[in-house]
């Protein structure tokens, strides 16, 4: 099978058919106008997601394909050669909620890797998924290809649940991306291999060095989308700060101005008693997916790396600082996938990184971490060729 020739085709029918597309996508919108704002941003597709998505096809087209790809090798003193080559995982299921475009994003990259892909979206998105997922069909049959290397898995809850306590379609791995019920109940009711998309609920710091300006864009942009797993939820500003209250003021009014509802501690509303109190702890570990930020003050670097690493998701987190040194042991120290200095959380993301498409961001550390791209859904298998060698 030409797997570029099928994604190629691909790309012409999602570019050709755009307009159908879009109209499926109507009859799933026009259910769901009582969901929650960030989940219809996720659900809806227009033209810019199409286009989207295209562009991410044909960004892995690009890309080197890792199936077999020669890791090492070695030839035994009796003569046999021992090599270790790249293969894919075998069958992968997606489960996922609310967003069409990952059926396109997720798949292509599983598929460009040597996988079969099991994809089950949420019924909210079931009109808009079946017909992306026809669209694949028609791209493989056009090359010759079997279909059932993308496959919708069109299920009730009952069902679903029941084929992952039995593994009936027999996955290699699973990818869940959705909230931690879902992780959680896959996690307790399988033995096939997790590969976790977790939670977002990142963090800034904002030593007393930093270019206050610079931070207060980063922060800002890390609240540019609010359904998206990368924004930034709470900010950190060291306490030394010169001219704090008055940066306080600054970031406040930046923030109310993107119509977000602004948060503080009670140690940050000694600078600005006009902002909300949290009612509790518990709000730091909470990732929002809405319109708010928490704002609160750090004595130092130690405190903030502390806080972050017992809130956070794990995704990412930022430093926002003059001095290398400092930023380089916050980097080390965070225990996120993705640790940045002096840029917005937003760019943790498989297209920025340079690997096309992306089907997942890892909040685990096995067996890969980050975004997580073609490159990354591959395992590895030991290939033997000898001539009668015996032990």
């Amino acid at each position: 099978m030409n797997k570029n020739a099928v994604l190629r085709d691909l790309a012409l029918l999602l570019d050709q058919n755009r307009a159908e597309i879009i109209a499926q996508n109507k009859l799933d919108l026009a259910q769901a106008q009582n969901i929650d704002a960030t989940l219809f941003d996720r659900l809806k597709v227009d033209d810019k997601k199409v286009d989207g998505m295209v562009s991410a096809v044909q960004r892995v087209l690009d890309m080197e394909d890792p199936q077999g790809k020669l890791l090492s090798s070695y030839t035994h003193p009796n003569g046999m050669l021992v090599e270790n080559r790249i293969v894919p995982f075998g069958k992968v299921l997606i489960i996922y909620e609310s967003r069409p475009d990952v059926t396109v994003e997720a798949a292509i990259s599983a598929f460009k890797a040597g996988n079969k892909i099991l994809l089950k979206g949420g019924k909210e998105a079931r009109h808009s998924n079946l017909y992306l997922v026809k669209l694949w069909h028609e791209a493989l049959e056009k090359n010759d290809a079997d279909t059932s290397f993308v496959r919708y898995l069109d299920l009730s809850r009952n069902e679903m649940q029941d084929l992952i306590k039995s593994n009936s379609e027999r996955a290699d791995l699973i990818i869940p991306r959705g909230g931690e019920g879902l992780i959680n109940f896959i996690r307790n009711n399988t033995n096939v291999p997790l590969l976790i998309s977790g939670r977002g609920n990142n963090f800034v710091y904002v030593h007393e060095d930093a270019d206050f300006d610079m931070a207060s864009n980063i922060i800002q942009n890390g609240k540019s989308r609010l359904s998206v797993c990368n924004a930034t939820d709470k900010v950190l500003l060291h306490e030394n700060t010169p001219d704090l209250q008055a940066k306080i003021t600054q970031l406040i009014q930046a923030l109310e101005a993107m119509d977000l509802e602004v948060l503080g501690s009670e140690r940050l509303r000694v600078y600005a008693s006009e902002v909300q109190a949290i009612a509790g702890e518990e709000i730091y570990y909470e990732e929002f997916l809405a319109p708010k930020i928490l704002l609160d003050i750090a004595p130092n670097a130690a405190t903030a790396i502390e806080t972050i690493n017992e809130y956070s998701g794990g995704h990412s987190a930022v430093i926002v600082t003059a001095d290398t040194a400092l930023a380089r042991s916050f980097q080390e120290q965070v225990d996120c996938a993705a640790v940045y200095h002096n840029a917005s959380s937003r760019f943790t993301d498989g297209g920025e990184f340079g690997f096309g498409a992306e089907i997942a961001i890892s909040t685990q550390k096995l067996h890969f971490r980050g975004p997580v791209g073609m490159a990354q859904l591959v395992t590895n298998k030991w290939f033997i060729m000898g001539n009668g060698q015996i032990r």
